[in-house]
């Protein structure tokens, strides 16, 4: 773990920032280095401090965390994510774990689990709340059953998987482009290597195949 991981904290609510605040430093090897109360102001604070975490909340004002993270990854900020939120949903946090975040931890847990989870992260590790290990495992299972039916998943790069996962979320390629800092033809050219790989035909089938196993990939 690098000397000092610097933090950066995102949730409406000051009375929790404190306190967590307050755990978190209880280890002299990690710093809090700026906070925000919603996702906007979050967002333009990460582009102007050196951080190596973001703890960000879920439901925020003006801007969820969802869209931090993805504004994070389009601007290629190389910070990595923990959610701490309220939400058991296992939908929320396979969409937390297609955005590429590394945590995520139940607000009613942070006590006791956040400065391990801190740590686990920095060192690029990822690391969930003990509630919600069965939501990974059925992660790991349902990714390894796709492989299985259809060994032509293993073929696609890292990106194509990450352009098949924007597709699942009903994102064009102008969108995808954008949040990806690539040019349009490249995403189609892409999308065309997918459909190759994958023996996907038919106008709608690229589309079909992502919404279904967009969480699997």
């Amino acid at each position: 773990m690098k000397a000092k991981v610097k933090i950066f904290i995102a949730d409406d609510h000051p009375i929790f920032r404190n306190g967590l605040r307050q755990i978190i430093e209880t280890d002299s090897r990690l710093k809090i280095v700026g906070e925000a109360d919603n996702g906007e102001q979050a967002i333009s604070a990460l582009e102007d401090l050196e951080v190596d975490v973001a703890i960000l909340d879920i439901d925020m004002p003006q801007m969820d965390g969802f869209e931090v993270v993805r504004l994070i990854k389009q601007k290629r900020l190389s910070i990595e994510v923990i959610f701490l939120t309220m939400h058991k949903d296992e939908r929320f946090l396979n969409t937390a774990f297609d955005l590429g975040i590394k945590g995520y931890i139940l607000k009613d847990s942070a006590v006791t689990e956040i400065v391990q989870c801190v740590k686990s992260v920095s060192e690029g590790q990822e690391f969930v709340s003990h509630q919600l290990l069965g939501f990974l495992i059925n992660r790991a299972r349902n990714a390894t059953e796709l492989a299985r039916k259809q060994p032509q998943v293993n073929q696609l790069t890292p990106t194509e998987r990450q352009i098949l996962k924007l597709i699942g979320d009903y994102k064009t390629s102008k969108e995808i482009a954008e949040q990806m800092a690539i040019g349009i033809r490249t995403v189609e050219h892409h999308r065309a290597n997918i459909c190759e790989k994958m023996e996907l035909k038919g106008k709608h089938a690229l589309l079909k195949f992502a919404v279904e196993h967009k969480s699997n990939l």
